[in-house]
């Protein structure tokens, strides 16, 4: 079994070729590595090996991580990509670099109340459905533009951008990636600061070569870096 820091370089050469493929520069490109359901430990080899951003979707077990013994002192970033109910928002705000996964404007409405209470903004994207899966979260498309109208008036957090899980098949994942991306460009044009909505958040480990070459900006890999172990 390859190691984590053996994992972590054959994603990051994969990486780099679907730049090279795509005409892109790969320090457009973060690598989120999804840390949830493995151990501190695991998270402090992949530190050891380099990568600084990291993936949580389960706020408790976000929370003990953050805590363990073996990270103490190390300098993180965490992101939280899973779904995040309103009444979760407080216990993560001023501990995260990103949310990913706010498919409310209710949520993003509390997400704002309480970064206010801290004296702190906070970065988010919108999630959204583009396969439109009715197991999935996330926005309908039809709705984005009305829902990030309504966060651009939020204080304390700063809406960044949109994110997605897409469709298993490699072809209609690449259609919704692209969509994603001609979604983002509508709703820039009437954003009162288009320059802040930069970020696209698709693309995990079976599909994250698909969203490079449609303009992702962070990819979240879980599996291929972390095995099953």
């Amino acid at each position: 079994m390859e190691s984590i820091a053996e994992n972590l370089a054959a994603v990051r050469a994969q990486i780099s070729e679907a730049c090279r493929k795509a005409g892109r520069s790969e320090h457009e490109v973060t690598l989120i590595a999804v840390s949830k359901t493995k151990s501190a430990a695991a998270v402090r080899e992949a530190w050891e090996a380099g990568q600084r951003e990291f993936g949580e979707s389960y706020v408790q077990e976000f929370l003990d991580k953050q805590e363990a013994p073996e990270l103490a002192g190390l300098p993180l970033d965490w992101h939280f990509i899973g779904h995040l109910q309103s009444n979760k928002v407080r216990q993560i705000v001023g501990k995260v670099t990103m949310v990913h996964g706010i498919d409310k404007v209710s949520t993003a409405e509390e997400l704002s109340k309480r970064a206010a209470q801290h004296g702190i903004e906070v970065d988010f994207l919108l999630e959204v459905n583009v396969s439109r899966e009715s197991t999935k979260y996330g926005l309908d498309p039809a709705s984005l533009l009305q829902a990030a109208e309504a966060c651009f008036t939020l204080p304390n957090v700063r809406l960044r951008g949109l994110m997605t899980i897409a469709s298993p098949d490699p072809d209609a994942a690449r259609r919704e990636f692209s969509e994603l991306r001609e979604t983002l460009d509508k709703i820039r044009r009437n954003a009162p600061d288009p320059a802040q909505l930069t970020e696209l958040s698709m693309g995990m480990s079976g599909d994250f070569e698909e969203a490079i070459q449609e303009g992702a900006t962070m990819i979240r890999i879980g599996t291929a870096i972390f095995s099953w172990r």
